[in-house]
């Protein structure tokens, strides 16, 4: 495992098409990867479309959950004008001040692609006072391309058909990517390294378990179902977070910092974050002499919100690489963030600090 294997993997898996809710071909990808390289004792795709796998410890004693979700935020459609124009609602959580003019990419129901644009009513055709107010997404519409609603629909594009902003992976100076859907596809890329690793040195004591979780963009649904099905003892939601160390943010207000390696969460809006594990993954990282950080408090909301009150209440963490504009076409990151959560992640499981 290198720079290179984790950009390579990265590219793959963030180029992928997969909202809230349609995640097939991303959860495909997955289990294909996972059976190809024999990286699991087990693995299948649950009935809600979550992607679950084992790696069984030499003595089982503890049953660790490592969850990171599949699904992207994007839009579907509600509407298509006679016009071959498409209507849409947002699923997740847009920042609609991003959306005017962005390029898109619908998924047909048979997985077909179509390129498409964001437009609104042209500026100059509006009056001073509108171009005063921010458009809003029932006055916004999609543009394929196409002139008719028979068109539409002859392409296999109906209402309930879904897509996302789309934007090409890129390379950026000093070992940085930029791409879509980083949130959370880089933790997928993630935990198939680990994965990868448990292969290669497979003294690990503790069983591992692995949900690669739908729906979380959406209320966390995938991690309910998949954290009942695999009853972990302990858990650790993997996620991409925001890094806003950036021109015009106090300090105190930064929750993460881009190439300070994974931030460990103590809290946010959905669970406050087990002490217990969060030692273990401060006592190991020191150990082996790992970067981390901790996310300030109280930002966001994770599968660990959904996991923690599983069954009988499950001790939960969550880990996060740092990341640039999330939730949007254009999200930024360091590899080397990546690199750092990987070893982190694979000293927990191993905890060689006996915490």
């Amino acid at each position: 495992m290198d720079i290179k294997s984790i950009k390579s993997l990265q590219e793959e898996l963030s180029t992928l098409i997969g909202v809230s809710g349609h995640e097939d071909d991303v959860s495909n990808y997955i289990l294909n990867l996972i059976e190809k390289e024999n990286l699991a004792d087990k693995a299948w795709i649950d009935p809600l479309g979550n992607v679950l796998a084992i790696k069984i410890g030499t003595t089982g004693k503890e049953r660790i959950l490592l969850d990171a979700h599949i699904d992207e935020i994007g839009f579907m459609v509600s509407h298509i004008e006679k016009s071959g124009f498409l209507r849409f609602v947002p699923i997740g959580g847009w920042d609609q001040r991003i959306l005017l003019g962005q390029a898109v990419i619908v998924r047909s129901k048979v997985g077909e692609k179509f390129h498409g644009i964001i437009g609104s009513k042209p500026p100059h055709l509006t009056t001073a006072n509108e171009r005063k107010k921010p458009v809003e997404i029932p006055d916004m519409y999609i543009d394929i391309g196409m002139n008719s609603i028979e068109e539409v629909k002859n392409n296999n594009i109906d209402i309930g058909t879904t897509g996302t902003l789309f934007s090409p992976f890129v390379d950026f100076p000093n070992n940085m990517v930029r791409g879509k859907a980083f949130d959370d596809r880089t933790a997928c890329n993630l935990l198939i390294q680990v994965l990868r690793l448990l292969k290669e040195d497979p003294s690990f004591e503790d069983t591992v378990l692995f949900n690669f979780a739908v729906q979380e963009e959406v209320g966390g649904r995938g991690a309910i179902t998949g954290a009942f099905k695999l009853e972990p003892t302990m858990a650790l939601a993997i996620e991409n977070t925001t890094a806003a160390d950036v021109p015009g943010i106090r300090e105190a207000q930064i929750p993460v910092f881009i190439g300070k390696g994974p931030a460990i969460t103590v809290a946010d809006i959905s669970m406050i974050s087990s002490p217990k594990v969060n030692e273990r993954l401060v006592k190991n990282a020191e150990l082996d002499k790992i970067p981390y950080q901790f996310k300030k408090p109280m930002y966001g909301g994770t599968d660990a919100g959904k996991i923690h009150i599983s069954r009988s209440g499950v001790p939960s963490s969550v880990v996060s690489v740092p990341c640039r504009y999330i939730h949007s076409p254009t999200s930024l990151l360091k590899l080397d963030d990546i690199l750092d959560t990987v070893h982190f992640i694979d000293a927990y499981i191993r905890n060689k600090a006996g915490a």
